[in-house]
């Protein structure tokens, strides 16, 4: 029977940024496969959601789990292993731009624990294919446009088979069209891999044209959007 508890559950769960409180009283159940949008306008608590998930804003008030820790209270050197579990992509793509695409994944690798080189090259060359990017990984981060180093952080994300991918604003720096090609990938992924994806937009287009769940942030709550109902222009400009 298929397991259908939650990779990641908020229960009455406040969110911080810094010291003070952005959303109160979250709750929020993520399952295997599924593909979750958070929106809202800037300053709503999208990213600090984000930022709780992978333990990098502590979670003081209420219950939240992700990939099996428990994030309230969680230790400093179990951190490491949570975000093992996960892949991470960001707005601005974070590559590591003093070296190729090839040591840029080598080094995620190195640094969660792979040892055998044979196995290491052939998971960078498996990824980089699943991305599109299989003649890249000699390439320097300089040499690629915007939507090829976001190909290149996905393929890091996907590194260690994650039980689900956060991505931040994955298409905020990219024109329309790059964008559109890197929501067929995060698509193909979910579909085809299964892996849970959760995507902070404020780009309404991308959710309308690429359905899934929709989380909504507003007035220091954040809820899931009956999928009958529109969403609030105002929201997503």
């Amino acid at each position: 029977m298929e397991d259908r508890s939650p990779i990641i559950s908020f229960k009455d769960a406040d969110i911080i940024n810094g010291e003070a409180k952005v959303i109160y009283g979250l709750d929020m159940d993520i399952y295997p496969g599924d593909f979750v949008y958070i929106v809202g306008k800037v300053g709503t608590g999208k990213t600090s959601i984000i930022r709780t998930i992978i333990a990098e804003n502590p979670l003081e008030k209420g219950h939240g789990e992700a990939c099996g820790y428990t994030l309230e209270g969680i230790k400093d050197k179990e951190i490491p292993f949570l975000r093992r579990k996960m892949g991470v992509v960001f707005q601005d793509f974070q590559l590591l731009m003093d070296r190729s695409v090839e040591d840029n994944l080598m080094f995620v690798l190195q640094a969660t624990g792979w040892k055998s080189r044979e196995e290491m090259d052939k998971r960078i060359g498996a990824v980089l294919e699943s991305v599109g990017m299989g003649r890249k990984a000699h390439k320097m981060p300089h040499q690629l446009s915007g939507g090829e180093q976001q190909r290149i952080a996905i393929a890091r994300a996907l590194l260690n088979d994650p039980q689900v991918i956060i991505a931040d604003e994955p298409t905020g720096n990219l024109d329309n069209e790059t964008a559109d090609g890197i929501m067929k990938l995060l698509t193909g992924i979910n579909e085809e891999k299964g892996t849970a994806i959760v995507m902070v937009t404020h780009n309404r287009q991308i959710f309308e044209k690429y359905p899934g769940r929709v989380m909504v942030c507003k007035d220091e709550v954040c809820t899931e959007q009956d999928p009958d109902e529109a969403i609030d222009l105002e929201l997503t400009i």
